[in-house]
């Protein structure tokens, strides 16, 4: 979901959820801008999910302790890596949008996140974007252009469109289906939420992936209708 804060009412139907089946959450946003929408005050957050990942799950939790992390730049070589950053700062600077601000690479553990207009716009620019997008084709032409210069023979890379404003960049493998590794050996079903589930999202590999049962829904209120279905149909 677009970066705001998560809602009383959302946040104690999780809280209602745990109770009944173990929850967990993935998110390609590092940990602290996670944070931001579920706040984490005493490790309280950390304790309400079974597992709590970020940046797909090349960092995480299970409960309060700490997993293994990973790393693209080890992964991927500082000299591939250089040139990634230095056609995507190109490519950005000969963009004409409404608006740019600032922020407009920045590097995760296992990723880049790349933003045309700047991550640091605000959140009526955001929407702003959203809208001027539907017209204008902006992160869809830049992964193309990106795939074209960095061929998967020799890097190897997933470009993927992610949230409302920005295109995430890592190792193939290393999207949201890299957080399974932890889930499949521990649960027989596994049911993932997500709203970026079209071809091309960053929530489509795992929404299609075999171990999981994927559902598309549009936002907060539409993914609680939903799970309250799905615990309903399952005799939950």
């Amino acid at each position: 979901m677009p970066r705001q804060k998560i809602t009383d009412e959302m946040l104690q139907f999780m809280k209602d959820l745990s109770k009944r089946v173990p929850i967990a959450v993935v998110g390609g946003s590092d940990l602290s801008k996670i944070f931001e929408q579920l706040p984490n005050e005493n490790n309280e957050l950390l304790k309400l999910f079974s597992f709590f990942f970020a940046e797909n799950g090349l960092m995480g939790f299970e409960g309060v302790k700490e997993l293994p992390k990973a790393s693209m730049i080890k992964e991927l070589g500082e000299e591939k890596f250089q040139k990634l950053i230095n056609f995507c700062l190109r490519y950005m600077s000969e963009i004409e949008l409404p608006f740019k601000r600032g922020t407009f690479i920045e590097y995760r553990n296992g990723m880049i996140n790349v933003c045309p207009c700047g991550r640091s716009c605000t959140q009526e620019e955001r929407m702003s974007f959203v809208e001027y997008e539907n017209k204008v084709p902006i992160r869809q032409t830049f992964v193309q252009a990106l795939e074209q210069r960095f061929p998967i023979a020799d890097y190897s890379l997933k470009f993927s469109i992610g949230g409302q404003i920005s295109i995430d960049i890592f190792p193939i493998g290393w999207d949201k289906t890299y957080c399974l590794r932890y889930l499949e050996p521990k649960y027989e079903a596994i049911h993932f939420f997500g709203d970026k589930t079209m071809p091309g999202g960053n929530d489509y590999e795992i929404f299609v992936h075999p171990a999981t049962v994927g559902h598309s829904v549009t936002d907060p209120i539409d993914c609680r209708k939903k799970v309250t279905e799905t615990l309903t149909q399952l005799g939950i």
